[in-house]
């Protein structure tokens, strides 16, 4: 294992979305390394290590930053996935969407989503949620390393 810090999973069809994600993380001068799935299925195999992420390194996500409405698989089947594995039960996961609807935001909380922020996103908000979530996984995984 190395030292170095796990990635964060930012998984929307919508390159602009993406693109805002980058930049914000850019913005806080955020050190983990950024991995990019542009569907449901592509944000499964990045997780299983499968297709073409079959040789990536063996580390769980610090953070999945997940949309609702993807193409494929949609977020709330992934968000299924994610919860249904012990090694990912305490990964945060971000849900990030356009759907504004009661029900999706039941089932996602439901279903173990740790936040759900929707979409359109005011930067400057945005810069300062992905602010407080990056001091907050760093409290976790410092605190959690001086337990081990």
């Amino acid at each position: 294992m190395t030292d170095e810090l796990a990635p964060i999973l930012c998984a929307d069809d919508n390159p602009y979305d993406i693109e805002l994600f980058l930049v914000a993380f850019e913005e806080i001068q955020l050190q983990h390394p950024i991995a990019v799935a542009r569907d449901g299925q592509e944000a499964l195999d990045y997780l299983n290590y499968q297709g073409r992420y079959e040789g990536r390194e063996n580390t769980v996500p610090a953070a999945i930053l997940l949309d609702i409405k993807m193409p494929k698989i949609n977020g709330i089947e992934v968000l299924k996935a994610i919860r249904s594995k012990p090694e990912w039960a305490c990964v945060p996961v971000i849900m990030i969407t356009s759907s504004e609807m009661q029900k999706d935001v039941e089932a996602c909380y439901a279903l173990g989503a740790n936040a759900y922020v929707v979409k359109p996103i005011d930067f400057e908000k945005f810069v300062g949620m992905v602010r407080s979530l990056s001091q907050f996984w760093s409290f976790l995984n410092n605190n959690s390393a001086t337990n081990n």
